[in-house]
């Protein structure tokens, strides 16, 4: 028992500002990004944690806002998309990747955000992740698909077939596997990058429309997040056993895992920020919520800054913007 609590206290002390936040419902994020002229709709973020960069898709907008993340001062306005949904700033290369899934496109910008190539036929383009020892661009697509795409010559240069459309993905860093979210098919798809295959798929037998999902590799766990009902489900994914199931806000579009803090945070848009503490690799503790607004679905998690940014999109008198807040002593 006294261990227990020496855990609990360790990570509160760690985790300043997410003790704080839960202690107070109502507490006031750390920073307000106003996006005054962005309407409908706001999906996914990405960081370019040298320049001080946050890029948000505008997805209703058609526009990739650029601000800086000091002054909270926008810095640009990517025009030309229909529908940005995923986004990824590919630090070693300098390149930000835009999927869009209007117009079905892949775009890669350089840092100076001129665009250097664009690559057609990937509709309902969405979520984007990086493998920096690959040097590898992986995008959700279609009715079932992986793309890949090289950063450096702005091609497509394989594909991985799935059962229905992807929604979130993640990949192991020290592994070759990819999971990925596909409600359609009720299950998560296990990727081998190698093979360029699926080589296995864990059902989702208790929930369904598996959206966002995070990935503790370290602990061998994955997160998934799930809408009917609002839940989140811990895998093991040495074998793919759920060995957890936690409640969670309403609509979630977003799960990010803090290993620094050992917290899950589930962002969604009935309005709140779910938060965990990890007891251990199968255990959990609710650590309260953040309060946000009314649509505030996506969300993203900057371990450097120690910062989660949350979009709220602009409803009757709300208005549009970002609210950053700090999850970590750093993050100061």
């Amino acid at each position: 028992m006294r261990h227990f609590l020496l855990m609990i206290l360790t990570a509160f002390m760690v985790c300043g500002f997410a003790a704080s936040a839960v202690a107070d419902p109502t507490h006031e994020p750390a920073q307000v990004i106003a996006l005054d002229e962005v309407e409908g709709r706001i999906d996914h973020m990405a960081v370019d944690a040298k320049a001080g960069r946050l890029f948000i898709a505008g997805l209703g907008n058609n526009t990739v806002e650029v601000v800086d993340m000091t002054t909270g001062k926008k810095l640009d306005s990517i025009k030309g998309f229909e529908e940005p949904q995923g986004l990824e700033f590919l630090s070693d290369v300098q390149r930000l990747v835009v999927a869009s899934g209007g117009d079905g496109k892949c775009r890669i910008y350089d840092a100076m955000l001129k665009l250097l190539a664009s690559i057609d036929n990937l509709p309902d383009a969405d979520n984007v992740r990086y493998d920096p020892i690959a040097k590898k661009v992986f995008v959700g697509f279609g009715e079932g698909g992986v793309a890949l795409i090289d950063p450096q010559t702005g091609t497509k240069v394989g594909e991985i077939k799935l059962d229905g459309h992807p929604e979130s993905f993640q990949l192991e860093k020290n592994g070759r596997r990819i999971f990925v979210n596909v409600p359609e098919a009720g299950h998560v798809a296990v990727i081998d990058r190698d093979k360029g295959a699926v080589v296995a798929r864990w059902p989702i037998t208790n929930a369904r429309s598996n959206f966002p999902m995070a990935l503790d590799e370290q602990s061998h766990r994955l997160f998934v997040g799930c809408r009917k009902p609002a839940m989140l489900l811990v895998y093991n994914t040495d074998n793919g056993k759920a060995v957890a199931s936690l409640k969670i806000v309403g609509d979630a579009d977003d799960v990010f895992y803090d290993p620094t803090c050992k917290k899950v945070y589930v962002s969604g848009g009935a309005g709140q920020v779910s938060l965990f503490t990890q007891i251990d690799a199968d255990s959990y503790m609710s650590a309260g919520t953040i309060e946000t607004a009314n649509g505030a679905r996506t969300s993203l998690l900057d371990a450097s800054s120690g910062t989660l940014f949350v979009a709220v999109p602009h409803r009757g008198s709300q208005k549009a913007e970002i609210r950053a807040f700090r999850t970590t002593e750093s993050g100061k």
